[in-house]
């Protein structure tokens, strides 16, 4: 890296970014898709645990002690594998709502960016 390069590189640290209708695209795509990718993980995780707890119950690993053990395991792991079965659909359900909210703003802005590039700007 010569020097010219390192001091515009250090120059555009301190400068005041501009955004532009770009930016604001990527910055509405992503409100529109992250929540329902944190919210899949979050609730994927919780169904992986108590699919988890229900195979412990069911191999004595928790709870030898307890005479119903077995049985208790084998609702707990089957709720958990109905939780982890629905968390692709809960997902598809809050990803379609969340591109409703923000659908018209997005396609305005693409339209916008689209018709800019047709005109050549």
């Amino acid at each position: 890296m010569n020097q010219t390069n390192y001091i515009e590189k250090i120059r555009s640290e301190y400068t005041e970014k501009q955004t532009t209708k770009l930016d604001e695209l990527k910055e509405l795509n992503k409100k529109a898709i992250l929540p329902a990718k944190v919210g899949a993980y979050v609730f994927g995780s919780a169904s992986s645990l108590i699919l988890g707890t229900g195979m412990c119950f069911a191999m004595k690993v928790i709870g030898a002690g307890l005479s119903f053990a077995m049985p208790l395991g084998i609702g707990v792991g089957l709720l958990g594998i109905g939780l982890c079965s629905a968390n692709y659909f809960i997902y598809k359900k809050v990803l379609a709502k969340r591109k409703d909210k923000y659908s018209k703003k997005i396609l305005s802005l693409t339209d916008e960016l689209l018709n800019k590039e047709d005109k050549g700007e």
